[in-house]
């Protein structure tokens, strides 16, 4: 555990990208596998559940520290951050304590994971016995473990490129291996870390024959230069392939010996809740990889990102619900075919293949992304402006004679994502709650309503319809924060309720009926597009505003 909370200062401390792939290559050579397996599994993004109940956590933590509830909550008001309140609060280790020094498998495989089910009594005097063999420095993380909140500086990327140094692989393998990696059915041992960095000859250059896991995903840029300047920034439009930029979840299908497999960007196998996409999957030629998009599909067009919704969390898929809400996969790219890795091959070869594989498997589950034409970028962007209507967010730029990356990279064929502007309405900021992290001390995280009636309406009210944190600047976060405290009408444990007085401009991508919502409606990715100062609280928008941007489709 030293050694690993070493790293994490280290990881913490730094913003140079040099300095962190420094400490993660020195942590990775030195450490036992069995400590280096459990370390990649955290920073790569594994997220254990929640160890510990937070109420008791925080009673035991109060107690330990000698201070009344209210100085705990200020503190932890203070500091925005569970774990880092408690492991600066608690005393130190007794004079003469002798800290453990044992590596973090042990921690985490005899000590933290056992925690998980224990009656109180037993749990309460496990966690006094685990701090107090703790150093100071070491108690962060050990907080960050057991309270499932484990995130640092860090990016999967980056660990990448670390596994592949210290192993002598290439980077691209290594990212095709963690695939998978941090929803592994069982602990990660030292032989799952040994395989990461094995040589390429020990582990094969690619998916094994039976092998149902994805390629590592490639993603796209944000393209928000004017149209006009395309032609100087990306040549002529007739390099690119461009297609819809589908409102759906992007995935793989796989077919490999025999059997099939479905898999979200965020590597977990989806297979159970898209039957008809596994369906799909079985019709494909064996040694198939596609490349698409999971989306809701009516009457020929696709269907709003809240109809996808309703099938996310639903655990049983019967026939009604597929019929009722029928996903397809749209495929725009062969990732594999017959076998081959094809990733190294041009974008519009790729394409050309999978134009042919479509038209031999038919399958009511399987839809081609058409691609679109036009003279030139003017004119494409001619046909962007009806994006909305058709239900999708935008545009998709590929160069033709691109290969297929790993992960956001540029140098093989940047992908474009040209997405349509935000929907927006004006909104006023009602509740208001601290941050995390650099902003725990700031009030940045705020609720928005508008209007249920228009100007002179009896019984006029201001009802929340969404939440957002992004999009002002420090020096604007700071001012709005001396409002919201100079305005508070009540608090309600970190949330304060506000004089309504600030109007924002929010922008977001999406908008459908929700009966969950007191306001019937709930929009996606809500964000603060400008501040409103010029703007009166009583000229702010209504819900026949938000009304009317809803889809045709969702009246």
């Amino acid at each position: 555990m030293r050694a690993f909370a070493a790293l994490y200062r280290a990881l913490d401390a730094s913003t140079s990208s040099l300095a962190k792939q420094a400490a993660l290559q020195q942590y990775l050579r030195a450490a036992p596998p069995c400590d280096a397996a459990w370390a990649v599994y955290f920073l790569a993004g594994g997220k254990p559940r929640q160890l510990v109940p937070t109420r008791l956590l925080r009673q035991l933590a109060q107690e330990a520290a000698g201070l009344p509830q209210w100085l705990f909550d200020e503190s932890y008001e203070a500091v925005g951050d569970l774990a880092e309140t408690v492991a600066l609060l608690l005393p130190p280790p007794a004079p003469g304590a002798q800290p453990a020094d044992d590596g973090l498998a042990t921690w985490v495989g005899q000590r933290l994971l056992p925690l998980r089910g224990l009656a109180p009594e037993s749990l309460a005097a496990a966690l006094r016995a685990q701090w107090a063999q703790l150093a100071v420095e070491e108690r962060l993380v050990y907080f960050k473990l057991i309270t499932g909140a484990f995130r640092v500086g860090v990016s999967r990327l980056q660990v990448t490129q670390a596994l592949a140094a210290v192993g002598g692989v290439d980077a691209k393998l290594v990212a095709q291996r963690l695939i998978g990696y941090t929803h592994l059915a069982a602990r990660p041992a030292a032989r799952d870390y040994q395989a990461l960095i094995a040589p390429a000859s020990d582990a094969g250059t690619g998916p094994a024959e039976t092998s149902g896991h994805p390629y590592p995903f490639f993603l796209a840029h944000p393209l928000a230069a004017p149209p006009e300047t395309f032609a100087d920034q990306l040549g002529p439009v007739a390099d690119w392939l461009v297609e819809w930029k589908w409102d759906g979840i992007r995935a793989q299908a796989v077919r490999r010996a025999g059997r099939s497999w479905i898999w979200s960007r965020g590597e977990e196998l989806v297979s159970e809740r898209f039957p008809e996409l596994l369906a799909m999957a079985d019709a494909l030629p064996d040694g198939t990889v596609l490349d698409g998009e999971s989306a809701v599909w009516r009457d020929g067009r696709v269907q709003p990102f809240a109809e996808l919704q309703k099938r996310i969390g639903r655990k049983t898929i019967g026939p009604k619900l597929q019929r009722d809400i029928p996903v397809v996969f749209i495929a725009y790219d062969l990732l594999q075919h017959e076998g081959r890795d094809l990733r190294d091959t041009p974008q519009g070869a790729r394409r050309t293949a999978l134009d042919a594989l479509l038209a031999e498997v038919a399958h009511p589950a399987l839809v081609a992304s058409p691609l679109l034409a036009a003279a030139d970028w003017l004119e494409l962007a001619a046909q962007r402006a009806g994006a909305r209507a058709l239900g999708v967010e935008g545009m998709m730029l590929k160069a033709r004679a691109g290969r297929y990356g790993v992960g956001r990279t540029r140098d093989v064929g940047t992908w474009w994502k040209w997405k349509i502007d935000p929907l927006s309405v004006d909104a006023v900021l009602i509740y208001a709650q601290r941050g995390h992290g650099r902003r725990a001390s700031l009030y940045s995280d705020y609720t928005f309503a508008v209007w249920n009636a228009a100007p002179g309406t009896e019984g006029r009210a201001l009802v929340p319809f969404a939440k957002a944190y992004s999009g002002l600047t420090d020096a604007e976060m700071a001012r709005v924060d001396a409002i919201v405290r100079r305005t508070t009408i009540e608090s309600f444990g970190p949330v304060r309720s506000v004089k309504p007085t600030l109007v924002f401009e929010l922008g977001f991508e999406g908008i459908s009926r929700s009966p969950r919502h007191k306001s019937g409606i709930a929009v996606r990715f809500p964000r603060m597009l400008r501040w409103r100062e010029d703007k009166p609280v009583e000229e702010a928008d209504t819900l026949d505003t938000l009304a009317a941007l809803l889809p045709h489709s969702d009246p």
